[in-house]
């Protein structure tokens, strides 16, 4: 029995095409292939993994350039074009579909990841000075720490007005990314004067560590910086790389699905003193809705 194992970009045009010929095969020779396995990725996931496997492979897959790779009985077949020409000569496969309903095949499974999740979505657009770095799309774990994702979900909408004192408006726009630290994370959410040294949440002050259920265990986790236990305010950070040590200080309740060209430019910004040198700050921010 062969196994098809695939990966990739769910969103890509590549991935559908392979997803599609390895469920057709699967129809039409369930005696000779396995049920496919299919691994369908979000933009950050996908671009993690592809790096990693290609550092893992190494040899000609440094060049690979498609958004999907095949494994057939876990030996490197090749990206969707080579699974095609595979199933073509093996099993006279004829793909019918044609680009446009694979462009439609994208676009769903694209909406059926927000359509299917328990979680919330907001998005935060970066510039320094006046260029553009791009956007992060991050998803919320409302279903473990809602209190958590609430302060911050709020926090992206501003609909909280401003703060008790009223001395600070409870909105990410116009805040700065005021700290990177090289190979660690970045560091924003100072709704005060920037410095790094204010933080305040929607519940007035600080409010209490709600869970470390979630660990930080890859990079794109994103997490509430603190000053010690029970100090979550508005300032909050995004791992560069995983950092474990995190797991048991600071309450994670999110990660980047989207975005790893704007956080790689984010890491790579020039810094004194662990501080950009030119502004970074957030150009807008709110709730991410996706409709097909």
């Amino acid at each position: 029995m062969k196994k098809i194992i695939i990966y990739g970009l769910l969103s890509s045009n590549e991935y559908q095409k392979a997803r599609c010929c390895a469920q057709d095969l699967y129809k039409k020779k369930s005696d000779e292939i396995m049920p496919p396995i299919l691994n369908g990725m979000m933009e950050f996931d996908w671009s993690e993994w592809i790096s990693e496997k290609k550092k893992e492979l190494k040899g000609t897959t440094w060049s690979f350039k498609n958004s999907c790779m095949i494994f057939l009985d876990s030996e490197l077949l090749g990206n969707s074009n080579d699974f095609l020409g595979w199933a073509e000569k093996n099993y006279f496969y004829e793909d019918f579909r044609n680009e446009d309903l694979y462009e439609t095949l994208s676009k769903e499974e694209y909406a059926n990841y927000f359509q299917n999740s328990k979680n919330e979505f907001v998005f935060f657009d970066l510039v320094q000075e006046d260029q553009k770095l791009g956007r992060l799309l991050i998803e919320l774990f409302s279903n473990v720490v809602p209190k958590t994702c609430k302060n911050f979900r709020l926090l992206c909408t501003g609909e909280k007005g401003r703060s008790e004192d009223g001395t600070k408006q409870l909105h990410f726009k116009n805040t700065l990314i005021h700290r990177i630290v090289p190979n660690g994370w970045i560091q924003g959410g100072d709704i005060g004067k920037g410095s790094g040294n204010e933080s305040e949440s929607i519940y007035g002050g600080f409010f209490e560590d709600e869970s470390f259920q979630i660990s930080h265990s890859k990079k794109g986790i994103v997490g509430m910086a603190n000053h010690g236990r029970h100090t979550n305010g508005s300032q909050f950070y995004i791992t560069l790389l995983p950092a474990l040590w995190m797991d048991k200080k600071y309450v994670a309740f999110g990660k980047v699905i989207e975005g790893s060209e704007t956080l790689l430019k984010l890491q790579n910004l020039a810094t004194i003193n662990e501080r950009p040198q030119k502004e970074c700050r957030v150009s807008d921010c709110g709730i991410f809705f996706y409709e097909f």
